[in-house]
């Protein structure tokens, strides 16, 4: 605002202010004071006194639990008496720091966004729990299955009659010893249900020296990998209506997990399977496919019009809820505009 005040005298307040790229709205309303003048009271409001004769009547025993609306109506008929507006008695109660809820409301607290960033195997595992509809109605049985958000690599799962944290403890135990994780090494993600709140899993977490994150209460998007995955399952054209019983369960599940970690060529994995990415195969494969592209390249070129063809690879980091990057004006932006307002300036 200096600025355009010392180029106006000279210029005017309009030219500057678009040279600049400053509404001149913006100018004006910066230049006025920022306290604001008090506001005279009206001729028509009760005076103190009176005020407090309308708090004091809002509070005698006979009316305290009443709402002001109910006052109002009571004194206009028992006692024939009109104090003030039911809108002012409740401004007078607000002034008073007397208007809330009268029941005590739940508060909330501030659940933090997980951000979660895996750049290899084994070092941010995703898990959950989802529903399969048993012979009749209202059966179930409880699929738990744990990902590797990296790799997509299902390295553990299993088929209970139940959902409760036992289970779930003696799951991530063995998962955890077959794939040799060491302590201090892995984050476990999860949604907040009663297995993954549990304290007895939260200790067994916690003797196996793995770092646990829950979401946030009614955010699916914070565990998006399992969701994703049980999609996978539940979309396949074999997957049954319903399973006639816990071994036919097994036996589906079991093939689908060995199709999904071995044969499934992952989209976000630049089309290579879980196990590939997980067991560290994926340079491997990937330069055994640039041959075939280039051999390709090589016999018909003109088929590949922009550029020779370059085959794609799994990203190198994985996130959920990665944080937005800042945003950075680049230097040569800042002295251009620099550079255009000292032109306009003279």
């Amino acid at each position: 605002m200096q600025l355009v005040d010392e180029s106006s005298a000279q210029h005017g307040i309009a030219p500057t202010c678009a040279a600049l790229g400053v509404a001149r709205a913006t100018y004006y309303r910066r230049k006025r004071p920022k306290a604001p003048k008090p506001r005279p009271a009206p001729a028509r409001a009760l005076s103190p006194a009176e005020r407090d004769h309308v708090l004091a009547v809002l509070n005698e025993e006979r009316h305290v639990d009443l709402a002001p609306a109910a006052v109002y109506a009571k004194l206009l008929d028992d006692d024939g008496t009109y104090l003030c507006s039911e809108r002012t008695m409740y401004r007078v109660l607000a002034a008073a720091g007397e208007v809330r809820e009268r029941r005590d409301q739940l508060v909330h607290p501030a659940y933090a966004k997980p951000e979660l960033l895996a750049t290899g195997p084994n070092q941010v595992w995703s898990w959950d729990i989802t529903k399969l509809l048993g012979p009749a109605k209202w059966t179930y049985f409880y699929l738990y299955a744990v990902l590797d958000i990296f790799s997509r690599y299902v390295v553990g799962w299993m088929v209970a009659d139940r959902e409760n944290a036992a289970h779930a403890r003696r799951l991530l135990a063995e998962t955890c010893a077959r794939h040799g994780v060491l302590p201090g090494s892995l984050t476990l993600h999860q949604d907040r249900g009663a297995p993954m709140r549990a304290k007895t899993f939260a200790q067994t977490l916690a003797d196996l020296g793995v770092t646990k994150t829950h979401s946030r209460p009614h955010v699916s998007n914070d565990n998006p990998f399992s969701e994703a995955q049980f999609k996978t399952l539940k979309y396949r054209p074999d997957f049954p209506g319903r399973f006639e019983g816990q071994p036919h369960a097994l036996e589906h599940c079991r093939d689908f997990f060995d199709w999904y970690n071995n044969e499934h060529h992952h989209e976000a994995l630049g089309l290579l399977t879980p196990a590939v990415v997980h067991f560290g195969r994926a340079p491997a494969v990937l330069a055994a496919r640039q041959l075939v592209m280039n051999a390709a390249y090589a016999a018909h070129p003109e088929r590949f019009v922009r550029r020779p063809p370059i085959v794609g690879a799994p990203p190198t980091a994985v996130w959920i809820n990665k944080p937005p990057e800042p945003k950075v004006v680049p230097l040569l932006d800042q002295v251009a505009g620099a550079a255009t307002s000292d032109q306009a300036l003279q």
